[in-house]
């Protein structure tokens, strides 16, 4: 197994051509949780255009579908799937290590390509595009957005919508937790998301833009975690996991969460007797009339070059993922949000939501898809991020400062990656 993810596994392409009218065989799509139950609601709809095509959605969990791709496309393609679901910061080891274990989805495309790929921000292809190859299609976004119960900001005499900096942020934050006796303001469960969030909103990264440099002591990425840690200098954090931070947000212990916009139907189950009292507001921004917008999560789908029904496969792609009526049914069925930003245009996403107190969230969210800067996870996401994770956990407990934290990041990252620290 170990040589074969070094070295890779020759798979021979196949020919794409079958016309539309002749689609027919099984599809099976390999995901999990919310995003397969995502893809089930998209099949009633595509099998009214495409009736003989059948879709299998297997939901067999988030780590065992990246394990299984892994050994899937090292032992040449066997036992995978005709789609794959692959998270962006994750896919770059897929086309790293296999770069023929999975067809280009461009070619596929043939003269609809530039058309279609074309329609979606550039920061969900960067991660997909190898040269002139576009490995996987765009599905589903994280932009980023802060969820807050309006109840405890009005009691705290806080608009939200006037907070547009990070500064902002934790001046409301305080105010907030003074009217509002033990609650406290937002999360971190110890990863490092929040820094990840940031870094993505002021235009930096763990590497440099061609995958080639550590970049994450650039100045940027020191002025993303500095305002981090005025979030924790502050004492705005409960620091919690997943599912303590929803029994918080459900016990009426939070009054905030900057999360990606996906996060909306965690929050709204864990809290459904809160109907009404919340409200979705932009991320604010690390100055005065920068940028609001990141993006966290999200994932694309790509189809194995061992697929039995590679052009059935690219149908359901098309439809579930390049249209805004597929990508808004899943939306409606799981909060999955769309990645096209011409869904803005779909009634639904104007729709007052009553949960968020008649609110048409959706319109903030996704409105923010074309601001959302490029982040490449590269094949050394993992390794990066590893390295990371105790350096911030040290920062945000008082130990170092940002920029001596971010420095020991990059040379550990540099040591564990073998790239070159970016000057």
């Amino acid at each position: 197994m170990t040589a074969a993810l070094m070295t890779g596994v020759v798979l021979a392409p196949m020919t794409i051509g079958a016309k539309a009218e002749e689609l027919s065989g099984t599809v099976t799509i390999w995901s999990w949780d919310v995003a397969a139950k995502a893809l089930e609601a998209v099949v009633p709809s595509f099998n009214e255009k495409y009736p003989d095509v059948k879709i299998v959605v297997e939901d067999i969990g988030n780590q065992p579908t990246y394990d299984r791709g892994l050994a899937g496309c090292a032992a040449g393609g066997t036992g995978m799937p005709d789609a794959y679901t692959v998270e962006n910061q994750e896919s770059e080891v897929f086309w790293a290590r296999f770069p023929t274990c999975f067809h280009d989805i461009k070619a596929m495309l043939g003269d609809d390509a530039d058309a279609l790929l074309g329609k979606f921000p550039e920061f969900k292809l960067t991660e997909l595009t190898v040269g002139d190859k576009v490995y996987a299609m765009p599905w589903d976004s994280g932009p980023v957005v802060m969820f807050y119960r309006r109840d405890m900001f009005e009691k705290a005499g806080v608009d939200a919508n006037s907070i547009e900096t990070w500064d902002d942020f934790v001046e409301a934050g305080k105010k907030v937790m003074a009217a509002n006796e033990g609650t406290s303001f937002v999360s971190t469960n110890g990863d490092t998301t929040w820094f990840r969030m940031l870094a993505n909103e002021n235009g930096c990264t763990y590497f440099g833009e061609n995958a080639e440099t550590v970049a994450i002591a650039q100045p940027a990425c020191v002025e993303a975690l500095e305002a981090v840690g005025k979030v924790a200098e502050a004492g705005l954090f409960l620091k919690a996991n997943w599912g303590e931070t929803l029994q918080a947000i459900a016990g009426d212990k939070l009054a905030a969460s900057i999360y990606g916009g996906w996060y909306e139907g965690s929050l709204r189950g864990a809290a459904a007797d809160q109907s009404g009292k919340w409200g979705v507001a932009l991320m604010p921004a690390l100055e005065k009339g920068g940028v609001r917008a990141a993006n966290l999560g999200g994932s694309a789908l790509a189809i194995p070059t061992a697929s039995q029904n590679p052009e059935a496969a690219l149908a359901f792609l098309r439809y579930a993922l390049g249209t805004p009526e597929g990508q808004i049914i899943q939306l409606k069925a799981s909060g999955l949000v769309p990645t096209l930003p011409e869904a803005l245009d779909a009634p639904y996403v104007k729709e007052p939501q009553p949960f968020w107190g008649g609110q048409p969230i959706w319109e903030t969210i996704i409105g923010t898809l074309d601001e959302i800067k490029p982040w490449r996870g590269t094949q050394y996401f993992a390794e990066a991020d590893n390295v990371f994770v105790p350096i911030f956990a040290e920062f945000l407990n008082g130990g170092l400062t940002a920029e001596d934290a971010l420095n020991q990041a990059a040379d550990e990252i540099s040591g564990a990656t073998g790239l070159p620290v970016q000057e």
